[in-house]
């Protein structure tokens, strides 16, 4: 593969084609390499998965033990999930995915090195396990953010669809790959093969010439970039609303993954074999799910798209309760993959374009915290039911949740891309005061003159804008009117210091702007509203 083909600066052919196929993405050569090397990376990490766990019952009889390398695999997501998200917005990104791949390749390779020469045991499998996990949960933020840097705005939900069939495709192959060869010779040879995947996945990154957009202001701090991630979840309701509607729906869905095992063992008689073909359904009706979703999203909104999958999750759930046919239980499967496909890829999606680029990695390392913690808290969940009451009634509860999770709807509507318009606005005057960076609190104050008929609707249109400033760095947001002349309104934001004012002004986006004319329509002041700038005075 040449350099030049790994270079995405020319702009997308897709973008002159007003339809979409399944596969379009792959014709962008950035997404088509970076997807191949995906693929392998977490065929790798499946076959990791199987060699860890088997290594592990034959290093200790312990249940408990052999339990926490399922844990070791995922609790580093809960401790790094929101750090490695401000890195990856902080920091280049590129960067970022070369040194979280480097450090899973040194932990694979470890694993298999020590797992050869026989200096194993079982904490220092858990040890390593963790370190890989850990390099996994700094690698996940970094790696779905730039998926919109390299497919084009109109391709990013198939785009999402491939990375997620991809990744269902490695489920179902990878467990039967990597238990093949530990069977034939040992799981020392399959932590090699992973770490091996790694170095695939780091030559794609390191040839892709990415363009990054550049500042004239210092880079964040982690901590405040945490800080300003939160406050952008709190003050975004696109996010919210996905952030909302997939952790329930995860939480629901969570019982057809948690209890498919004992339905194939004790419902259907099946062994581990059978099991697996039921998870090589799954994966069947992923990759469909992925080709016909082009097609799908193009007749139905995005919330009639999540509703019907979801309807048919739960159809799928039940039948997996109440079916005794194998060959129905496996047709059933092929139906709950194409609906999680479509599910995930358009949650996915709604969290990439419910946050503009400072913050998209942020946004998503919260979307990964839901999705992870749905899928632990549900699988907790249903297991307990499930001890209690039975598969079969766990399931239907599964179903219940699922079917009811729909009436959020009303509250929590998913907007699709085309409806906020996230590019940089630039449009706020650079000032021409110069100050230290870390100057301040800044108190910034914006005079109108409303007209008193007009005034309720001009305090429900600053609404939008409260949320604006608070999303993009304020501190607090206030609006005030004046005792003596009731037709003077005074918005006031507060902000940490002034290199943070000056991020306001790179971070307000073209639908921010809308916001704003909207609300300035009702000022009948002479010229634009006045800004006064208040520094903090030390004492």
């Amino acid at each position: 593969m040449s350099q030049r083909s790994l270079d995405n600066t020319s702009q997308p052919e897709s973008l002159a084609r007003p339809g979409v196929s399944a596969w379009e993405p792959l014709r962008e050569p950035v997404f088509r390499a970076l997807w191949i090397a995906s693929l392998t990376s977490n065929i790798g990490t499946w076959m990791q998965n199987v060699g860890a766990a088997w290594l592990m019952t034959s290093l200790t009889p312990s249940p408990v033990v052999v339990a926490l390398v399922q844990a070791a695999t995922s609790l580093p997501v809960f401790l790094v999930g929101l750090p490695a998200g401000a890195l990856a917005d902080i920091v280049d990104r590129r960067r970022l995915l070369i040194v979280s791949q480097g450090w899973m390749l040194l932990s694979a390779a470890a694993l298999g090195v020590l797992t050869l020469i026989g200096f194993m045991s079982p904490w220092i499998l858990l040890a390593l396990t963790f370190a890989l996990g850990l390099g996994a949960a700094m690698n996940t933020p970094a790696w779905q953010a730039i998926v919109p840097e390299v497919v084009s705005p109109s391709e990013l939900q198939e785009a999402v669809a491939l990375n997620a069939a991809g990744f269902n495709v490695a489920r179902a192959v990878g467990p039967a790959l990597g238990g093949l060869i530990v069977a034939a010779v040992g799981p020392g040879p399959v932590f090699l093969l992973n770490a091996a995947s790694f170095i695939a996945v780091m030559l794609v990154v390191y040839r892709w010439n990415r363009q990054r957009a550049t500042s004239r202001l210092p880079a964040e701090h982690v901590i405040s970039a945490m800080r300003a991630g939160i406050r952008y979840v709190r003050n975004a309701p696109s996010l919210q609303a996905v952030l909302v509607r997939s952790g329930v729906l995860i939480v629901c869905a969570a019982g057809l993954w948690a209890l498919l095992p004992l339905v194939a063992r004790d419902q259907l008689g099946l062994g581990a074999t059978g099991y697996g073909v039921l998870l090589g359904c799954l994966g069947i009706g992923a990759v469909t799910g992925a080709t016909l979703l082009p097609r799908i999203k193009r007749k139905f909104s995005l919330d009639m798209l999540v509703t019907g999958a979801t309807v048919v999750f739960a159809v799928a759930t039940a039948a997996l309760a109440y079916v005794q046919n194998v060959f129905l239980v496996g047709a059933a499967m092929v139906a709950g993959g194409i609906a999680w496909i479509a599910l995930m890829s358009s949650f996915n999606a709604a969290a990439q374009t419910a946050a503009p680029e400072w913050v998209r990695a942020r946004a998503l390392a919260a979307y990964l915290l839901v999705f992870q913690g749905g899928m632990a808290v549900g699988s907790i969940l249903w297991g307990a039911l499930a001890t209690r009451m039975g598969v079969r009634a766990a399931l239907l509860v599964a179903v219940f949740g699922l079917i009811a999770g729909l009436m959020l709807i009303t509250r929590y509507r998913l907007a699709g891309g085309e409806k906020i318009d996230l590019r940089p606005s630039l449009h706020w005057p650079m000032t021409s005061v110069e100050l230290q960076p870390e100057a301040g609190p800044v108190l910034v104050e914006v005079e109108y003159f409303i007209e008193s008929e007009r005034a309720q609707d001009f305090i429900k249109a600053m609404d939008d804008v409260r949320r604006e400033r608070l999303r993009d760095g304020a501190l607090r947001w206030e609006l005030f009117t004046d005792s003596v002349n009731p037709n003077r309104f005074v918005e006031t934001f507060l902000l940490a210091s002034w290199v943070e004012h000056m991020r306001q002004h790179e971070r307000v986006t073209k639908s921010d702007r809308m916001a704003e004319e909207l609300a300035r329509a009702f000022h009948i002041g002479t010229g634009t509203p006045k800004t006064v700038h208040l520094i903090h005075a030390k004492y």
